[in-house]
């Protein structure tokens, strides 16, 4: 039995004339072809374009145009197949229901190439707002950045499904009803974003602080999110601190301090004579007052005095400042101090008192 190759070539013809919708697929390959031409061509447009442009930036003085160029890089490699896909379109002969689609999806691409543009702006554009740093604060600018980007993106989508016919107006409607009841059960989520506004706001602290918040945790912040902030301990293990914390419970921010204050109290010994007990205080507080490594008393208060007679020794108090608020320069500070006093006590031939008790024996009569 012979195969007939006539009637099947015939049916192969008539199939690539006719093509799919009424397109035939000459039409269809060279429209492929001419997509695929752009596609394969974008990294060389893209070197081309941005190359020439870079050429032009480097001849300013500034840095935001080159900032530009950089974020513009992806946008720029998407105008090749949005070129093709719109050359692609117009030459291939489109019945009227393809031809609106055509015509949707061209108005798409064009939409998202130029939100995309709009939305690669913010970041090098962002250091006109890093200007309020001081009046906002960095994370509050950071947080700024992020909504403007969302707001960019929103939109974006939503004119892209305009284009389609599809309405915004009732999926917001049905996203507020939905939104109520998610309130509903999320109340802490908006009570933790609310204080999170309010610490940046109030700039109770930033990153790189080292905070103690009473009975929750004592660290370095690391990062102020919307919902929590990250705060690593000293032993290094990061705690994520839910931020209503910050507004219910009392919260010491150590690195907003000037100075570090070292605060002794000095028992010695009751057999110490008033010579000596002012040559101990004068020395202490000679030592103090030249040393630069301590803030001077017009500045902040400084005190040696005798404080006390306690039970077992006379208290000498040392109050003064260290001129740092580095944790390790404030112990050699102090480490210093310490070797001092216990030199000046040992040179004036007082001692220290420890805590003693004396029990006096009364011999009674036979």
């Amino acid at each position: 039995m012979s195969f007939p190759m006539d009637n099947f070539l015939n049916i192969v013809i008539t199939i690539w004339n006719e093509g799919v919708f009424g397109i035939n697929f000459n039409n269809i390959t060279l429209g492929i072809f001419i997509l695929l031409l752009f596609v394969f061509f974008r990294s060389l447009f893209s070197k081309i374009v941005v190359s020439r442009l870079k050429a032009i930036a480097s001849k300013s003085k500034t840095k935001i145009d080159d900032e530009v160029l950089e974020a513009f890089s992806d946008p720029i490699r998407f105008i090749p197949i949005v070129l093709g896909v719109y050359i692609s379109t117009a030459y291939i002969d489109l019945n009227q229901s393809l031809e609106l689609f055509a015509a949707n999806l061209n108005k798409s691409l064009i939409t998202i190439l130029i939100f995309w543009f709009m939305y690669k702006l913010i970041d090098p554009l962002s250091f006109f707002m890093n200007k309020y740093e001081e009046l906002l604060t960095s994370d509050l600018v950071d947080w700024g950045i992020k909504l403007l980007k969302f707001f960019i993106f929103f939109i974006g989508a939503a004119a892209v499904l305009e284009t389609w016919g599809i309405k915004v107006g009732p999926i917001l409607a049905g996203l507020g009803l939905l939104s109520v009841a998610i309130a509903l059960g999320a109340q802490d989520l908006f009570k933790n974003l609310i204080s999170g506004i309010l610490i940046l706001l109030e700039k109770r602290f930033k990153n790189g602080d080292w905070i103690k918040v009473d009975n929750i945790v004592e660290g370095t912040v690391e990062r102020i999110g919307f919902r929590s902030t990250l705060v690593r301990r000293f032993d290094s293990s990061p705690i994520m601190v839910p931020n209503f914390n910050f507004a219910e419970n009392a919260v010491t921010n150590f690195s907003n301090m000037r100075n570090r204050r070292i605060y002794w109290t000095i028992g010695l010994e009751y057999r110490t004579t008033h010579e000596q007990l002012k040559n101990v205080r004068d020395k202490i507080e000679g030592y103090i007052t030249s040393n630069n490594s301590f803030v001077k008393s017009t500045e902040e208060a400084t005190f040696v005095r005798i404080e006390k007679f306690s039970d077992s020794s006379i208290d000498l108090l040392v109050y003064c400042f260290a001129a740092t608020k580095n944790w390790g320069e404030w112990l050699e500070i102090k480490e210093n101090l310490a070797f001092e006093i216990k030199q000046i006590v040992e040179n004036e031939k007082a001692g220290f008192a420890f805590p003693s008790t004396s029990i006096y024996h009364e011999n009674s009569p036979n």
